[in-house]
């Protein structure tokens, strides 16, 4: 009989290995929480939006400068249009695009009924001149006629009172009657009264040719207005330039009948430009005299003040007018600009950068908390072109969404990817 192998065979206690069954449990343990805290993000979030696609930004205390966005052009501050100052056919001597300077003829009209009432009434003028100078010749012959009666007055009276006083020394001496005496004496009497009465006739006299003198150069005078002012009207029929620059645009053709008052061209004064900048209908009311302005031209930042707001609201617009705090140079006629109007600056103001979110009223936001963010309430005040202050509901440093929330169905929580 063959013996097995027991007695060969050695006994050897078996070793336990822990390692690898720890391995196991934390890894399973591990991807349990990690699940947990997966399922618990998913179920406090019921909108899950990827981070790249949201804006975020922090809130700061800081300056708010207080503005409002504007587009417009750039206009000529002085650009007067001409005029036709009477009725008649124009003749232009000038053309669009053309320098003028200050006086040059750029127009001349044709008016022959105003050129011959002149005529006419300057025929009257000197008719009236002539009588003038023929009342003059009469108040000459007068006053002679005048001067002659009142001279022979003088000469009656002298002698009149030589004979009263011959028949004075003839009654004491018995040589007349004392009927004589009395005739001398009413002749001298009837003397000094005639005397008296030529003295007051040419007094009289003198005083109405005086008059008649002064009406004659009173209608002188007045017909002298009217030839004045035809004449004044008849020299504007050559039109001048009343600023140095350029015409801008001819309204009439050439030749054309033309009424009074009627628009010829306009002239724009290259010297002088202003901005003007169409604001929104919302903002007029803050809107004030005085205020200053930033304004891009191309590459170019300039400043300004707001120099004239119109009354009126079109398209739901304000036209409003922007004066340059110094010359430019080298900026044109209807020249396209970008402006900031800065209404106020408020120091240590609490605010965020503006965004899309202010489309909701500005009554909430989604503050961010590591990768969700929670709709907050909010409460918003003055607003700027880049800038929001926000009263109540955050604090410094807190970080919010600040772009459009139409993709967060108005969810408590979001769950940022």
């Amino acid at each position: 009989m063959i013996k097995d192998t027991s007695a060969q065979d050695v006994s050897v206690k078996p070793t336990t290995n822990y390692k690898k069954p720890l391995i196991i449990v934390l890894t399973l343990l591990l991807f349990i929480v990690l699940c947990s805290q997966v399922f618990i993000a998913q179920t406090s979030a019921s909108v899950s939006v990827e981070l790249k696609r949201v804006n975020t930004a922090t809130v700061i205390i800081d300056t708010l400068i207080r503005d409002v966005a504007a587009s417009g052009k750039i206009v000529a501050a002085n650009a007067p249009q001409v005029y036709s100052p009477e009725r008649g056919f124009v003749d232009l001597k000038v053309k669009a695009g053309d320098k003028v300077q200050l006086g040059d003829v750029i127009a001349t009209l044709e008016s022959p009924e105003l050129t011959n009432e002149l005529k006419q009434q300057q025929s009257v003028l000197q008719r009236l001149h002539g009588e003038q100078q023929r009342k003059h010749l009469e108040a000459r012959r007068q006053t002679l006629s005048l001067s002659k009666t009142l001279d022979m007055a003088q000469v009656e009276l002298n002698a009149a009172d030589r004979e009263n006083r011959r028949a004075q020394l003839s009654i004491e001496k018995n040589l007349i009657s004392q009927i004589d005496l009395e005739k001398a004496v009413d002749e001298l009497a009837r003397a000094k009264l005639t005397f008296k009465h030529a003295q007051q006739e040419a007094l009289l006299a003198k005083d109405t040719l005086a008059f008649e003198l002064q009406a004659a150069q009173s209608d002188v005078n007045r017909q002298q207005l009217v030839v004045d002012d035809l004449t004044r009207k008849v020299n504007n029929l050559s039109i001048q330039a009343s600023v140095t620059g350029i015409v801008g645009n001819l309204l009439v053709q050439e030749k054309s009948a033309v009424i009074q008052s009627q628009a010829l061209m306009t002239l724009v004064d290259l010297s002088n430009f202003e901005a003007q900048l169409q604001v929104p209908e919302s903002y007029a009311n803050e809107l004030g005299l005085g205020m200053q302005v930033e304004l891009k031209l191309g590459a170019r930042t300039v400043m300004g003040v707001l120099s004239a707001i119109s009354p009126e609201v079109n398209n739901r617009e304000v036209t409003t007018r922007v004066r340059f705090d110094e010359p430019l140079d080298n900026i044109r006629q209807n020249q396209r600009l970008t402006a900031r109007i800065i209404l106020d600056n408020r120091d240590d103001v609490l605010m965020i950068k503006r965004g899309a979110f202010m489309q909701q009223g500005g009554t909430v936001a989604y503050k961010v908390t590591g990768d969700t963010a929670t709709r907050i309430p909010i409460s918003i005040g003055a607003t700027s072109i880049n800038a929001v202050e926000i009263l109540q509901g955050v604090a410094p440093g807190d970080e919010l969404i600040i772009s459009s929330y139409s993709e967060f169905k108005q969810a408590d929580t979001i769950l940022l990817r």
